[in-house]
């Protein structure tokens, strides 16, 4: 596998200018997908704090950029939804999202909603002893009682005294609040209405209807992150549709 990437072939989802330089930094395998931007992309191309990688590997090699609550070093580590970002000498923080495009975009925040990240569960596994893990969307994986499902999402302390330990749960179910982070109505929060299960390995179909205009549009179950119970998380943590 190649250690190039052509700026052209980039991932539509990183928003970069595409003829500037031939090419740019690739992903390091890690969390989240494909997709997963660069951290040297976020702070050069994105929030312009650096001029060129060397500007970037100083950066982290001080330690001054901190994602979900671990000082990053590797100008190739990726980052992706609902990541947290601190700056800890300027007091910024920052969340990834996505907007209506598919777009990675940041959203600044303040220092106590850096404290918690919520993250999917994708499926869980029974190991020995029988205790369940629960294996996350962007990798990591933690122990907890049976009472989560996949699918659902669980807000994450990112304190180091209290690392890891889950302090909300917001189920996969009609009724409750989610963000659709793929497909066209990529960006949007609604309210579940339904949920249809397909046969084989064909992914189910979710049905939503937007809380302002009361429109119901589909999308299916893998673009589905829940971000709530009766009311959207979303604005509390400083990003609003």
């Amino acid at each position: 596998m190649s250690d190039h990437l052509k700026r052209l072939n980039a991932p539509d989802s990183w928003h970069i200018a595409k003829k500037t330089n031939k090419f740019i930094t690739k992903t390091a395998p890690g969390p989240h997908n494909a997709n997963a931007m660069p951290i040297a992309v976020w702070l050069r191309d994105h929030m312009g704090l650096a001029r060129n990688l060397k500007e970037v590997k100083q950066i982290l090699h001080q330690n001054d950029v901190i994602i979900n609550g671990r000082p990053c070093r590797d100008a190739r580590m990726g980052i992706g939804i609902f990541d947290i970002i601190s700056l800890p000498k300027t007091n910024k923080f920052y969340r990834i999202l996505r907007d209506r495009n598919g777009r990675h975009v940041s959203i600044e925040i303040d220092a106590e909603a850096a404290k918690t990240r919520l993250c999917k569960v994708r499926n869980k596994t029974i190991i020995p002893g029988g205790k369940v893990q629960l294996n996350m969307r962007y990798g990591a994986n933690l122990i907890a009682d049976n009472t989560y499902k996949a699918g659902d999402s669980i807000v994450l302390s990112l304190e180091p005294e209290t690392r890891f330990k889950i302090v909300d749960h917001f189920p996969f179910a009609v009724g409750n609040m989610a963000m659709v982070t793929g497909g066209r109505h990529s960006g949007n929060v609604a309210r579940i209405v339904d949920i249809i299960k397909m046969p084989g390995s064909v992914p189910n179909k979710i049905i939503l209807e937007d809380e302002t205009t009361k429109t119901r549009f589909d999308t299916i179950s893998p673009y589905i992150y829940m971000v709530g119970k009766q009311t959207s998380a979303i604005a509390t943590w400083g990003h609003e549709q």
